[in-house]
């Protein structure tokens, strides 16, 4: 895209970090995860890497090779000037500096994919670097939406809140005030046994809510053993047709 193409240019002189290897980076997917961009981009990414890093051991691996071979090609040429072994070191001489020959192509040939992968690795990772910053900024806009979301029902539930706090302390406070009327006008006597009396009404009404809600839970319990039973029954009925139909 050309916007990325011209933002990439602006970040040229900024280092950016070999986003894979950062415990960071990965951190910033713990909660929603990776999204499939960048997980084919990370994947992109590690594979240049261990391409990097076997083409190194190869090489290494090579010079270690070639350091034998030459080795063997000065002991050879000391070899030549013996009239016995003379023939066998001649022969061993080419076989050794043929070898070295097919080392040094091979050294020639990692060495240049080792001059271009730095550029394939750092291309590859202002790639991910990109795709995770448009995951980090939508995530940031979400989540700042979200916050919004919550503060505004946070703000509406502490409006209710004040508003039946409110409710609650004029009926306290109207409950004080009959109470306190019913004292003056009937006396404490007379009081006192309707108190009794709303007590025990009270209690048989908590009593009746019980047994209503465990007549309930009874009658719930009976009609899913009767649908049980006619499950059972039809398929009961249907085995038997079938095997009245077989016969």
């Amino acid at each position: 895209m050309k916007d990325d193409k011209e933002f990439l240019e602006a970040l040229e002189s900024r280092k950016v970090p070999i986003l894979v290897l950062d415990q960071k980076w990965h951190r910033l997917f713990a909660l929603s995860g990776k999204t499939s961009e960048i997980t084919q981009l990370e994947e992109k990414v590690n594979q240049l890497l261990e391409r990097q890093g076997k083409l190194n051991n190869d090489l290494k691996e090579l010079k270690k090779t070639k350091n034998q071979l030459m080795k063997s090609i000065v002991a050879n040429m000391e070899g030549t000037h013996e009239e016995n072994e003379g023939d066998l070191s001649s022969r061993k001489l080419d076989e050794d500096k043929r070898l070295i020959d097919e080392v040094n192509a091979k050294m020639e040939k990692i060495e240049d994919e080792l001059i271009e992968l730095p550029r394939n690795i750092n291309s590859a990772n202002q790639e991910l670097m990109l795709e995770s910053m448009r995951y980090c900024y939508e995530r940031l806009r979400q989540n700042s939406k979200e916050a919004d979301e919550i503060t505004a029902w946070i703000d509406k539930v502490r409006v209710e809140l004040k508003k039946n706090i409110i409710k609650k302390q004029n009926r306290e406070i109207n409950n004080r005030q009959i109470y306190s009327y019913m004292h003056d006008i009937f006396g404490v006597d007379i009081l006192n046994v309707f108190d009794l009396r709303q007590e025990d009404e009270d209690r048989l009404q908590g009593k009746k809510a019980a047994e209503n809600a465990n007549e309930k839970d009874k009658n719930k319990e009976s009609e899913n053993k009767e649908t049980q039973n006619k499950d059972a029954q039809n398929k009961t009925e249907n085995e038997n047709l079938g095997a009245k139909e077989e016969s």
